[in-house]
């Protein structure tokens, strides 16, 4: 009796967690030096992917808020009297630093994040090096930017991120802040708080002058301090489009610069002449790159009616070559949610979407017993109705609607309260770029899906927020202009 051959299985490939010192405890980092909190109050992070803790840190207090802006008050003066060229010699070598950590920090991002190694490693944090690297080069030339002859920083910039990308939205942030001559207080997010205290280090490291950077870490309590504070001249926010509007709100009416990167539903349109084996593996990139959990993700996939059949079988066969897992072996594509707040909301909008009638289809896979897990998922049948369809689900799940003309798909793709990305898939030129005109998105891909580039600006229409981050138009944000 013959038996059928056996398919190679991949061997465990663990990065190896030693690359990390994690210290039990941290503090806030303020003009310069780790110092404790004015207040008792601590938080835990935790792992996704095993729930054990990594670290204890401190939550910041209002108290605490206003010495890191005074710090960072002090500390402007003499930064942006700083020649544009020593500022940029300062984030060069921030770039330069990042890159020799970058696998420390590749580790250190995977386990507080859940997000594969592979991802970390090969997206993230060389995205974050090329960021400073690319506004380094903007420090010395601002007269020519097309802000006008000499433009003048802000003052103390309060920035505060969320924790798909903590690393990168940290360098999205203060990038450029730094290059126009600006200081900063940033607060991470309360999940994955540990790369911007490891960057903090960098900035030591580095030499920057003290107080030019603070790391402020905490809950929403602690970023309503920072957005409320009367010195600080910008706010920048990427996050829900909830607490986006309540920060408009906090800041309308007074003079503090605002730039908001919220919630987005992307549109993924599929055309009838677009190659399907490259366009599956642009829709997996763009629904299932950091589990979804990304806000230009492409979780509405709009396909010519004509091709749904065999577009859709060869989506499944891809999906089921997928590895969830073990966010530190080389070989995971899948990683963990990022907590367990976050999974319940993905796991009731999905239930939501099977109670309202689309079909659902999920990846056959095992899920860890440990951790925060959803297989990636499907839904067809669906219609702009249905809640999947409208809701940013912000997780691994994809929702299928059909079109048959060019003007139905930009008529579905723009019928969204957002406006952040969108993908166009078709071997016509002169397609793309009469759709891409008509789609209301602030990034439009074009035979591709989820490329991020330090020189393109990223920003969105409607609720997806306004200003952008990234290229020259990110240098307006924080010049007075």
């Amino acid at each position: 009796m013959t038996h059928p051959p056996t398919p190679f299985a991949y061997a465990p490939a663990p990065e190896s967690r030693a690359v990390v010192d994690i210290a039990p405890a941290y503090g806030l980092f303020i003009d310069g030096e780790f110092t404790d909190g004015s207040g008792e109050e601590r938080h835990k992070t935790l792992a996704p992917a095993t729930e054990e803790v990594l670290a204890e840190y401190v939550q910041a207090t209002e108290a605490d808020v206003d010495r890191a802006v005074r710090a960072a008050g002090k500390a402007f003066e003499k930064w942006s009297a700083l020649p544009g060229a020593e500022r940029g010699k300062y984030l060069f070598r921030i770039a330069r630093i990042i890159q020799e950590r970058s696998r420390e920090l590749a580790v250190l991002e995977t386990l507080d994040n859940g997000k594969p190694i592979r991802e970390t490693r090969d997206v993230d944090l060389p995205l974050v090096a090329a960021h400073f690297f690319y506004y380094a080069g903007w420090a010395d030339k601002l007269d020519h930017a097309g802000f006008g002859p000499d433009p003048k920083p802000l003052g103390v910039a309060g920035q505060v991120i969320p924790w798909n990308f903590p690393l990168l939205m940290l360098a999205w942030k203060i990038a450029p802040a730094l290059a126009t001559g600006n200081t900063v207080v940033l607060k991470p997010a309360e999940t994955t708080p540990l790369s911007a205290l490891f960057f903090a280090d960098i900035c030591r490291q580095a030499g920057l002058p003290k107080g030019v950077v603070n790391i402020v870490t905490g809950d929403g309590r602690t970023g309503a301090a920072l957005v409320a504070h009367p010195d600080v001249a910008k706010v920048a926010f990427t996050g829900s489009t909830a607490v986006g509007k309540a920060i408009a709100r906090q800041v309308a009416g007074g003079s503090k610069k605002l730039t908001l990167e919220l919630g987005g539903k992307g549109a993924n349109i599929v055309f009838d002449d677009a190659p399907i084996d490259q366009a599956v593996e642009g829709i997996v990139n763009g629904i299932f790159f950091n589990q979804g959990q990304v806000c230009c993700a492409g979780s509405r996939l709009l396909v010519q009616e004509s091709i749904q059949d065999e577009l859709l079988d060869s989506l499944k066969r891809r999906l089921a070559t997928l590895r969830l897992g073990d966010p530190l072996d080389k070989n995971t594509d899948i990683g963990a949610i990022n907590s367990a707040e976050q999974l319940a909301r993905i796991t009731a909008l999905a239930e939501t979407g099977e109670a309202e009638g689309a079909e659902r289809w999920s990846a056959p896979c095992e899920l860890p017993s440990n951790g925060y897990w959803f297989a990636p998922t499907l839904f067809t049948g669906v219609t702009q109705a249905h809640t999947v369809a409208r809701d940013e689900i912000f997780g691994p799940v994809l929702s299928v609607l059909t079109f048959r003309t060019p003007d139905e798909a930009v008529a579905k793709a723009n019928n969204s309260q957002y406006g952040l990305s969108a993908g166009i898939w078709t071997e016509k030129g002169s397609r793309i770029l009469a759709v891409a005109n008509k789609l209301r998105a602030g990034v439009v891909w074009a035979n591709t899906f989820n490329k991020f580039d330090p020189t393109s600006p990223f920003g969105g229409y409607k609720e997806s927020g306004f200003g952008r981050e990234g290229g020259r138009h990110g240098l307006e944000a924080y010049l007075d202009v």
